[in-house]
């Protein structure tokens, strides 16, 4: 990727609560550039396939940019106690570092701005290039996985059970995401009611296949129910 395409993707992130994840915000993308540059239009439609893909492929690109950082914002992730606890922490030379938890809701925040068009954004990545459904979950599932290792980063997870505790947490950040598109008032709530009961969580993984249907099942019905297929 150019430097130019990737400047014009950071550009283009803050206009998908506008545009959704469409072709019109790489478009318009080109505008919030330095006004020194002197941009009056947005870019043509073949300025985007040439640099972004054509057609769906565009949209893919920014779809999978606007996923990575969110994994990048999740690296500065504060403790929602982080303001109270600064003066105590800093006269006893103590720093809190976030935990998993932090970082797990910092991601979920994330998605807040844009909520309405997270299925699309899904829609898009399940949908094969070519041809007709069936379509490929895979993406989505990798996602809840490149959070939850994030996570565990991030707060400094040090569990010897690495791929179980990766595999609980994608499973409950999964979760958690899907309660979030279709009540996210209380998506915050039911994340933390299914980290304090991740060891039941955790009984249940034990039937590997048991999440995977769940998830797939869910993903198809809310692709399915947001029109975006057709």
């Amino acid at each position: 990727m150019s430097a130019s395409t990737a400047t014009l993707l950071k550009h283009a992130l803050p206009l998908i609560r506008n545009y959704g994840f469409t072709r019109e915000a790489l478009a318009h993308s080109v505008l919030e550039m330095d006004a020194s540059r002197s941009h009056t239009e947005p870019l043509s439609e073949s300025a985007i396939s040439a640099l972004f893909g054509r057609g769906d492929e565009a949209r893919r690109t920014l779809i999978n940019a606007w996923l990575d950082q969110g994994i990048s914002d999740m690296k500065v992730t504060t403790s929602p106690n982080t303001s109270l606890s600064a003066t105590s922490s800093q006269a006893t030379g103590a720093h809190r570092y976030p935990s998993v938890r932090d970082a797990l809701h910092t991601r979920l925040r994330y998605n807040e701005p844009v909520l309405q068009y997270v299925p699309e954004a899904y829609a898009v990545l399940a949908s094969p290039s070519s041809g007709v459904p069936p379509l490929d979950l895979l993406p989505a599932l990798r996602h809840n996985v490149r959070i939850a290792d994030e996570a565990c980063y991030v707060g400094r997870d040090t569990s010897k059970l690495w791929y179980t505790r990766r595999a609980s947490l994608a499973a409950i950040y999964g979760a958690a995401e899907l309660h979030q598109l279709t009540s996210p008032e209380t998506a915050h709530a039911f994340l933390d009611t299914l980290l304090d009961g991740s060891s039941t969580i955790k009984q249940s993984l034990d039937d590997a296949g048991l999440f995977t249907e769940y998830f797939f099942k869910s993903w198809k019905g809310i692709i399915k129910s947001s029109g975006v297929l057709g």
